[in-house]
């Protein structure tokens, strides 16, 4: 069976891990080795990545831990070629469904780190105010059916304080986009509800991918007014009767319906209503301009029977909207939404376990360098899912080799990478540098404030 039970596809995955490791070592374009291998040393490494020096202390690490910081700061990464990389090597057999959500590195303490933003942090407050100073990544993850914590993170993006978001989103998603080609199923790129679901699904218009975001339960919606009728003076209207969310007497009959039953859920029901569109006006985005668009989609209202874990406050209804071309697919959309969440188990485990918050690091750059060798490390993890042992603790239960958890595949990725070896070489040097040279000084370095988005 080999290092961790390799049955009859074990060669294919094996090699397909080889194939990525060799790819990702030619995205290195400086300080390619010491990238590498610090890599390496953090899937390696057998307990929760608490410090980024102690990372030389692994066997895989054969250079000084100089290096480490050296690389990050000096190295240099092809993001396009990686990117192209990850897709590539992206599950063939998961549906094309991908989750869209951000995450701050939180830096409120480093004044001398430049592109600082506020960002909202449910867990950590600042002056009273629930948000933390520091960098937001924004990820896209593919997505999968089974009942697992596995995604498979396609693209990471920072951005600035002083960047919009939502334009930032569309151009990240159109270039994933471009990426996957336009052969296989339309994708659909899922959306929490802090994403702009109108400004999304008009400027991914001429995309070929769908958008389903959640929406809030107060919103309304209008369908498309009736033809004018012939002789009518006056300028014609632009929107039909109310469509609101929370008020049933405004809903006509839904144009499509869906009744199914899930094991966690019970049975639920999936309503939607085409071709409807919210009442926008000449501010914000749309100002400037000679008229706010008319952005149509489909409202999609999910219930459901019970939650798993009931609560007091838990809502039993969830309001969808979706957009792009043809007709959604009321089964997915709302089973997929559901699946969204597993990219906050991939934040988790990469902050947790991986040490992706962990580094000290002062500039954004750096930053993008280790948020790129975390996603190459998650990525090696998922290809080696099946390859290596079920090295577990005495008090966990057995588990198949092809249903390991991220925990447990990295617990045995150290004697798999002894195995399919490295493609970074050896250092060439086992000498001290000379140091900084006596007598000179550093000057102070510049302070950043952090950045206030403006209103």
């Amino acid at each position: 069976m080999g290092e961790g039970g390799e049955g009859r596809d074990g060669g294919a995955s094996r090699a397909a891990l080889v194939g990525f490791r060799t790819t990702l070592y030619g995205c290195f374009t400086r300080w390619g080795d010491a990238l590498f291998e610090l890599a390496d040393a953090a899937l390696c490494a057998p307990a929760p990545v608490g410090s980024v020096p102690a990372l030389s202390l692994e066997p895989v690490f054969r250079r000084s831990h100089g290096s480490l910081y050296k690389a990050l700061a000096r190295g240099r990464i092809d993001s396009e070629a990686l990117r192209r990389a990850l897709v590539a090597h992206r599950p063939a057999d998961w549906p094309a469904v991908f989750a869209v959500d951000a995450s701050t590195w939180d830096r409120c303490d480093a004044e001398t780190s430049p592109e600082r933003g506020f960002y909202y942090s449910a867990s950590r407050h600042s002056a009273g105010q629930p948000i933390v100073a520091g960098w937001s990544y924004q990820w896209i993850c593919q997505l999968d059916w089974a009942a697992d914590s596995w995604t498979a993170p396609l693209d990471a993006k920072r951005i600035a304080p002083r960047e919009d978001a939502t334009t930032a989103t569309i151009v990240q998603v159109h270039r994933l986009v471009g990426l996957l080609g336009d052969d296989g199923p339309v994708p659909l790129f899922v959306f929490d509800a802090g994403y702009d679901p109108i400004a999304l699904g008009a400027g991914l218009a001429d995309t070929r991918a769908q958008v389903v975001v959640r929406i809030r339960s107060d919103r309304v919606f209008h369908p498309d007014p009736d033809p004018k009728p012939a002789g009518a003076v006056g300028r014609p209207r632009r929107h039909g009767p109310r469509f609101a969310l929370s008020d049933p007497a405004s809903w006509t009959e839904p144009d499509t319906e869906l009744g199914t039953h899930d094991p966690r859920y019970g049975d639920v029901r999936v309503q939607a209503w085409h071709g409807l569109h919210p009442k926008l006006q000449g501010r914000g985005r749309w100002a400037g301009a000679d008229g706010p668009p008319i952005v149509r989609g489909t409202v999609i209202r999910v219930e459901v029977e019970h939650l798993p874990k009931r609560t007091a406050r838990a809502k039993k209804t969830l309001w969808l909207f979706w957009s792009g071309p043809g007709l959604p697919d009321l089964d997915v959309c709302w089973r997929a939404y559901l699946r969204r969440f597993d990219i906050e188990h991939t934040y988790r485990f990469a902050k947790q376990a991986l040490g992706w918050t962990t580094p000290a690091l002062r500039t954004p750059e750096q930053a993008d360098r280790w948020t790129w060798l975390i996603v190459a490390a998650y990525t090696q993890m998922r290809l080696a899912r099946g390859l290596v042992a079920d090295d577990r603790l005495p008090w966990e239960r057995p588990c198949d080799t092809a249903r390991l958890t991220p925990t447990r595949v990295r617990r045995g990725f150290r004697r798999l990478r002894a195995a399919i070896g490295t493609p970074a070489s050896p250092p060439k040097c086992h000498r001290a540098g000379p140091g900084r040279p006596r007598g000179t000084r550093r000057p102070p370095r510049t302070r950043y404030p952090a950045l206030k988005k403006a209103a």
